[in-house]
């Protein structure tokens, strides 16, 4: 069993020599969803709070993302939620990407998705409240047909 034990925390020191890379690309405001929807402070700090640490070029990470293997997992999470949806390059979508992207993300808050629920073991300021998440509902459909409008 000593055996064991000894493997386990050599092989955990071990993996600590493997960092993730915690480097964010520069953000271009320009880019950036706030800045071009030009939205409200509230929603933006309700926006940021909860969507920007896995889908922005802004990615705060916690103090777990510098133990393996639990920064690996964070890192993971990181890049899959920036491949589906990137706030720093939004102004990069066409116009009917954006709106698919808007719609996705009244889908994911409606059904509750958004933010994950693991994202909340650190983050407690990210939980929505039900009124919070009918704000964000509400803003992205109107983001949505002021796309659609501007399109016409």
């Amino acid at each position: 069993m000593k055996k064991i034990l000894v493997v386990i925390l050599v092989a955990f020191i071990m993996i600590q020599f493997f960092p993730i890379d915690k480097t964010n690309k520069p953000v271009d405001k320009g880019m950036d969803f706030l800045q071009i929807k030009k939205t409200p402070s509230q929603v933006s700090k309700l926006i940021n709070n909860s969507c920007y640490d896995c889908h922005s070029d802004e990615t705060k990470y916690p103090w777990y993302a510098n133990i393996a293997p639990a920064s690996w997992w964070v890192k993971n999470h990181i890049n899959e939620g920036r491949k589906h949806l990137n706030f720093s390059t939004f102004a990069m979508y066409e116009p009917k990407r954006q709106i698919n992207k808007m719609e996705k993300c009244v889908e994911m808050l409606e059904k509750h998705e958004m933010p994950l629920e693991s994202y909340y073991l650190g983050h407690q300021d990210a939980k929505l409240s039900d009124s919070e998440r009918q704000e964000l509902i509400q803003y992205f459909k109107r983001e949505i047909e002021e796309t659609k409008r501007k399109m016409q």
